[in-house]
């Protein structure tokens, strides 16, 4: 098969440069090949089963046409200094200016027009003053919220504009590998389990997201293609009662708070908080459990979600940050016997572990019912945990309540995004005729970020005709 434009990943990078290319008027033949399946048949068991089932080939909250953001939260963070070090490459007035026009298109798809965090201001201050005293710096980030979902709904009318618009979507198809003739990228091969594929184009776009992060890293390694280790993220969800974060949920919505607590001040921050969300279980190869938070738009639970997540660098000898992280997830797995872990933060201090009679006394009921009750410590590297319980103990000043005996923990949260892609300011690697975006690329993290990448990425090869 021919193709101008053959894309790899129908996650929001892959999907903005399709739609980017589209708005612009170019009459470039795009394909987009998808692991998963398209938004309509995308569907988890749980909702049925109570409990994760495992599925096979892959987890559809993690896989399928949009990603996994829109199976998640679903927020779209307004701001250039949240998701990732694109700006860095591109400039923060590109990005910040691309975030704006990304942020129209989803509207013009149904997103809502409410934006959360831009109101009470006197507030506001006052958290922020309260950040400082203990030591974090409070982010400020406008959310517009879409919703787990509302998001479906919104990448659905996204999927059928490219779809009627002429591009070729390819679902169920997973990359083997690229198409190299003389050092130059010519496409990519696929297989569907039954039959092969190989798609010739002008330009190879990757963007397989965090679920494709590992896939990319060993690319990068076979073809010799430019690329540096860079940061992993370990850390855990933590759930606590809505009346504890009623404040922070109705000033800010999302709370993002950075700090570097000692004695090894690592930088740690939060990430993904969900009022009245829901904790939930993921999936990635070799069976690896996950921990991620959902907050839908119409259904409300009692409490109040959010990751903390500590960054982790490594420099020579190492240079395997992805195979660390998912050492850590496999070690907790085990401990919960293929489940995620979860341990109250009091029995944490006490050091002792959790158990199930114990989570079923407290004020705080676990929205992730499968959860095992045990022993966070027992697998978390001691840097990790010993960032993570200083920077929650940091949180109670800002948040009273928040370092509660009853507060839960759950493990592994983990977000790889640490193969560094080497690149230019149009996105070229150093393999001719390749583009790595997204997640996967480690210049982003999150869907508007990962979407003005799509949006560069497009108006780049629209250029050509």
């Amino acid at each position: 098969m021919k193709a101008d434009v053959v894309i790899v990943g129908a996650g929001p990078a892959g999907i903005f440069t399709a739609l980017e290319m589209i708005k612009k008027g170019s009459r470039q033949k795009i394909v987009m090949v998808e692991k998963g399946q398209s938004v309509e048949n995308r569907r988890c068991p749980k909702n049925k089963t109570k409990k994760c089932v495992n599925c096979k080939p892959y987890c559809h909250i993690t896989t399928g046409f949009s990603g996994a953001g829109a199976f998640s939260d679903g927020k779209l963070s307004l701001s250039y200094e949240v998701g990732g070090d694109l700006p860095t490459l591109i400039g923060p007035d590109l990005a910040q200016e691309t975030i704006n026009y990304a942020d129209q298109i989803y509207l013009e798809f149904g997103a809502d027009t409410h934006i959360e965090g831009l109101e009470h201001e006197e507030e506001r201050k006052e958290i922020r003053r309260r950040a400082i005293q203990a030591g974090l710096k409070l982010v400020d980030c406008p959310i517009r919220h879409m919703g787990t979902e509302k998001a479906q709904a919104i990448y659905l009318a996204i999927e059928r504009f490219l779809q009627e618009n002429g591009v070729e979507l390819y679902f169920g198809y997973e990359c083997s590998n690229l198409i190299l003739e003389n050092n130059v990228c010519r496409g990519v091969r696929v297989s569907n389990g039954k039959s092969d594929l190989e798609i010739y184009a002008n330009h190879t776009v990757v963007a397989t997201g965090r679920r494709g992060a590992d896939w990319l890293e060993k690319l990068c390694a076979e073809h010799n293609i430019a690329h540096a280790p860079g940061t992993v993220d370990i850390g855990v969800r933590v759930e606590v009662r809505n009346e504890i974060m009623e404040t922070v949920n109705r000033v800010l919505y999302e709370s993002k708070l950075v700090g570097y607590p000692q004695p090894f001040k690592n930088k740690v921050r939060t990430f993904c908080q969900n009022p009245g969300g829901f904790v939930s279980q993921e999936n990635y190869d070799n069976n690896l459990a996950v921990v991620n938070g959902h907050s839908y738009k119409e259904m409300k639970s009692d409490n109040t979600n959010l990751s903390i997540l500590c960054s982790h660098n490594f420099s020579v000898p190492f240079n395997q940050p992805i195979a660390y992280a998912q050492k850590v997830g496999e070690l907790t797995n085990m401990l919960a016997n293929g489940h995620i872990l979860v341990q109250r933060f009091g029995d944490i201090l006490d050091g002792k572990r959790t158990w199930e009679k114990e989570l079923a006394q407290s004020n705080i009921r676990p929205t992730l019912p499968d959860a095992v009750a045990g022993d966070i410590t027992a697998a978390m590297p001691y840097r990790s945990m010993i960032n993570i319980i200083g920077f929650i103990k940091a949180m109670d000043y800002v948040v009273p309540g928040f370092a509660a005996t009853e507060t839960l923990l759950y493990s592994p949260e983990l977000k790889f995004y640490s193969n560094r892609v080497k690149m230019d300011t149009d996105f070229n690697t150093s393999l001719q005729g390749l583009h790595c975006l997204g997640d996967s690329s480690g210049w982003t993290r999150g869907l508007m970020m990962a979407s003005i990448m799509g949006v560069l990425m497009g108006r780049r090869i629209a250029e050509e005709g």
